[in-house]
């Protein structure tokens, strides 16, 4: 067996980056970085009362997460370390299984109430329901007379 190098070629993944940055939706980023590692996917929805963030990260535990707040910035960061099993004396031809550091940034807007933020992590799945702040709202419709 042979190892061959690979050619990285970072240059295009910089220059995708660039190209549709004022573009790309807010929230709309790639699930990888140009080192090759991947960053978990993330699902982003609104309801009437709250922000919700799901993050895929399976075979994790609780404890592997921070989250943390600062200026309207919430920050979820995991490192996790493969365990290196003396035990095992396997001769590995090909070894994937591995689990990396990871960081996931998002501006959260101004109708967040960042102080109520709820996390919670079940089967691989991280959850967080941001509230919306009481004047974000969604209102019931208003039927207004004409007089």
């Amino acid at each position: 067996m042979t190892l061959v190098k690979r050619d990285a070629g970072y240059a295009p993944a910089l220059s995708n980056f660039f190209d549709d940055f004022f573009t790309r939706d807010l929230f709309n980023w790639p699930s990888s970085s140009a080192t090759g590692t991947t960053i978990p996917s993330v699902n982003i929805y609104e309801t009437d009362g709250d922000f919700h963030v799901e993050m895929a990260a399976p075979g994790m535990l609780k404890s592997d997460f921070k989250i943390e707040l600062d200026n309207n910035v919430l920050t979820i960061t995991s490192q996790k370390q493969s365990e290196n099993r003396d035990e095992d004396n396997k001769n590995y031809q090909r070894k994937e299984f591995s689990f990396q550091s990871f960081f996931r940034t998002f501006h959260l807007p101004d109708s967040a109430e960042a102080e109520k933020i709820n996390a919670k992590y079940e089967d691989g799945i991280l959850r967080l329901v941001i509230p919306k702040k009481e004047e974000a709202k969604r209102k019931p419709i208003k039927t207004i007379k004409i007089s």
